[in-house]
């Protein structure tokens, strides 16, 4: 049985707050007592979800500059304290052949999805370390563990996110700072949307993420894996020879889930905001 109530009174700041999984996570946190600051770089949405929610610090905050970061995190220790957890969850994923993708669309995808993950640990480790306790969560995706046609930039981007969140719990061991990876699968939020799952999957609900995130600040470890079918998935196709489990993923219909099975048109309102 989980002791949730360690997660009270913590200051806790969430990337791409606005919606989605980061919104989620907020809700249940401050539900268990933590003090939540949630930044997005859609500033009308996050101040009217936040609002809504009453949460503790709510603006806009562009994970790619440097200095609305640190703008940002000076802000919520200014009013909260110093940040306990800081979950860097902001990221984009548009879909299609990489042939296809605009130059400006790669680049896009990594200044979010990479630079942004980066930049935030850095900021954060450098006001946990002096204090010497302090958790860095990054959300990956569980194709980070995986190669799924459609989504060639995504992917890189994600396992770059593992790789350098693997490489952070090395780097500070015994320091007293946590650092994790939650790889979720395809979840019912706006970036899944217009997308089917590959046979014997289900997508996740955003509260799902957000209950193994809660988990984590309590028991911390390197990685989470939701849901738990398709992450014991992902990772036995992994050990396999190559061609068998290449095979067993055509097999699942992963090979066209996010190229030919994508609906264009319930997709388009979030490939159109992520691509402006």
């Amino acid at each position: 049985m989980t002791d949730f109530g360690t997660i009270a009174g913590k200051v806790v700041v969430i990337t791409g707050g606005a919606r989605g999984i980061g919104l989620a996570t907020a809700t249940a946190l401050q539900a268990l007592g933590a003090k939540i600051a949630i930044g997005d770089i859609d500033e009308t949405t996050v101040k009217e979800s936040g609002a809504a929610r009453d949460f503790d610090v709510y603006d806009k905050l562009d994970v790619t500059d440097q200095q609305s970061f640190e703008g940002f995190l000076d802000e919520v220790e200014r009013r909260l304290g110093p940040i306990d957890v800081l979950i860097n969850n902001a990221g984009i994923m548009p879909t299609g052949r990489v042939v296809d993708e605009p130059d400006q669309i790669t680049r896009r995808i990594l200044d979010i999805n990479v630079y942004g993950v980066i930049l935030g640990s850095k900021l954060g480790i450098a006001r946990m370390l002096p204090r010497g306790h302090g958790h860095v969560i990054n959300i990956a995706s569980l194709a980070g563990e995986s190669h799924i046609p459609g989504l060639a930039t995504y992917n890189a981007s994600k396992h770059a996110v593992l790789g350098f969140t693997d490489t952070l719990r090395e780097e500070y061991r015994g320091t007293g700072l946590e650092f994790s990876s939650v790889l979720p699968t395809l979840t019912k939020t706006e970036l899944g949307s217009g997308v089917s799952l590959p046979r014997l999957m289900r997508a996740a609900e955003p509260e799902e993420i957000a209950d193994a995130i809660a988990k984590l600040i309590v028991a911390p470890k390197a990685k989470a894996r939701v849901t738990a079918v398709a992450g014991i998935i992902a990772q036995a196709v992994g050990l396999l020879p190559q061609f068998v489990g290449d095979a067993i993923g055509r097999a699942l219909g992963s090979q066209t889930a996010f190229l030919d099975d994508v609906d264009s048109d319930a997709r388009k309102a979030y490939e159109h905001r992520v691509r402006d």
